[in-house]
């Protein structure tokens, strides 16, 4: 793989919420805690927030805002990133090592 692998992204604007097909398979109680915590984040500082895999496979979560958006807060986002980090370790740990049993194992292998 040359890039990174989109998990889920949620946007404010558009107030949506994508996750993956690839990774439908994901316990459901799992898919549902991604989209509580992306929604609450982009309700919170606005944007659109990403969770992606690196190469790899660590998960990068980031957040953008449209050039002219006075409502984004970017220091917020930091600071909600850093808090999730700290908050969900166990949880973006097991996502982590899903992807690279599943994902990154199965490449190497082929």
């Amino acid at each position: 793989m040359d890039e990174n692998q989109v998990l889920c992204a949620c946007s404010s604007y558009e107030q949506k919420f994508y996750l993956n097909p690839l990774y439908s398979s994901l316990p459901r109680s799992i898919q549902d805690e991604l989209r509580i915590l992306s929604v609450t984040l982009t309700a919170d500082v606005g944007g659109v927030f990403t969770m992606e895999f690196e190469e790899d496979g660590t998960l990068f979560l980031s957040t953008t805002a449209k050039e002219n958006d006075f409502f984004y807060d970017e220091i917020g986002s930091y600071l909600k990133i850093k808090q999730l980090r700290q908050q969900k370790e166990e949880l973006f740990e097991a996502l982590e090592e899903y992807y690279r049993e599943f994902f990154l194992n199965g490449d190497q292998n082929s």
